[in-house]
Order: C-alpha cells, then structure tokens, then sequence
C-alpha cells in the first residue's frame, strides 16, 4: 500500500514506511482531521454560495431571468454533488480475478476480521474498522473514515502497488496498513471528499449503503 513506490527502510517500528514518500505532509491526527474538513466546507461553501446568491439577485432585479437563475442554482447543487461522487469512488469494486483466487482470499480476510464484519463484507464489498481516529469503511481502492459523532465522513484514496491482487487481498492489505498505523495511514492516503454522511450515502451504490449506515452508527455510539 503506498501513496508512490520507492519508501527507504529506515521507518521507525510501527510506522507505515510509505509516509516517507509523503514527508511533506504533517501526520494526521483528530485535530487536523477536523480542521481539514472545516477547510473542506469552506471550500464548497465558496463554490456554491455566489451562485445562489447571483440566481436570488437576478430574480430579485428581473423575475424574467428565472431560467438562468434556475441554472445557477443548479450548478450550486452540482458542485458538492460532483465531490461526493468522487468520494463515493474511493468505495467502488474494482477489477475482479478468477474465481479460485478470489475464494482464497476471501478466506484470508475472514481469518482478519469478527464474524459481524464478514457479514457486512459479504454484503457490501466493504469491511467496518472501529479506529482511535473514528470508524472507518475499507473498500479496494481506499477508505472511508467517519468521525466521531458520525455527523463528517471523509474519503480517503489509496492504492495497493499490485494490480493483480484479488480484491478481498487488496482490502486486507489496506486493513493491515490501517491497523498497524492509523495515523499514517491517513496521511498517506489522497483525500477525496469530506462531509455529511447523507450526502455521500446518495451517491453510493445500494448495496453500499447499509454499511455507511452501519459505520455512522458505530461512530456515534463511540462519541
């Protein structure tokens, strides 16, 4: 599991050596998850509010432009839209193998996860973790993290450097990456989207959803 190839060996123990490879960035702990999510908000507040306000002051000048202020309005819901669908990819399956590895694989990551995960997993391709940064959902391509409360959820891309990994190995790597180091684990990964759970859950597929579902209720529960 790396942000980019080509991490030294000299990690301290129990620090993912990747976090080498992104030594520009601090390591991520609850404050700056926070503070990245606020900057988030901010971010799509920006985006949005000119062109609501713009759509309500063209109504209020002439009711006549009606349509293009409907199009604005428009955009301004599009916008964070277009962010949590880019969230909700970090979730997607990705490329599937034979049948044979794939089954044996399946098994390895049973072998790593209570029988309640398994079930999950078995319904939604996705894998609940219960972390000290909050709850997290594990897919192939990345991970969702929702924070305590359940009220934020981001979305972390990472990729495993084997494209020919069956998908349960894949997640299994990314699971043994997160627990052996959380933190780092957030700090390698590329953040696709950050914001309310209700948002990313519209953009997931149906069989997605109960996990996120079940991830915000064990996120609020741990608050």
């Amino acid at each position: 599991m790396a942000a980019e190839a080509g991490a030294p060996p000299s990690t301290p123990p129990g620090v993912l050596p990747e976090t080498a490879t992104v030594y520009w960035r601090p390591r991520v702990d609850a404050r700056r998850l926070k503070l990245s999510g606020q900057c988030w908000t901010a971010t799509t507040f920006a985006h949005t509010v000119p062109l609501l306000a713009a759509a309500a002051l063209l109504l209020a000048l002439e009711p006549m432009t009606f349509p293009l202020a409907t199009i604005l309005a428009a955009h301004a819901w599009i916008i964070p839209e277009l962010y949590a669908k880019r969230g909700a990819n970090v979730l997607r399956p990705a490329r599937r193998m034979a049948d044979g590895p794939e089954t044996t694989a399946l098994g390895l990551l049973g072998d790593l996860v209570g029988h309640e995960a398994r079930d999950l997993h078995s319904r939604s391709g996705l894998v609940l973790e219960r972390g000290r940064l909050g709850t997290w959902l594990v897919g192939e391509l990345g991970a969702a993290l929702v924070l305590p409360g359940g009220r934020r959820v981001s979305c972390l891309c990472v990729r495993v450097e084997d494209p020919e990994l069956p998908s349960a190995d894949r997640i299994a790597h990314l699971l043994l990456a997160l627990r052996e180091d959380e933190a780092g684990f957030a700090t390698v990964a590329n953040q696709a989207f950050s914001g309310a759970p209700w948002r990313l859950r519209l953009r997931l597929p149906d069989r997605q959803r109960p996990a996120l579902k079940a991830a915000v209720r064990t996120a609020r529960a741990a608050a």
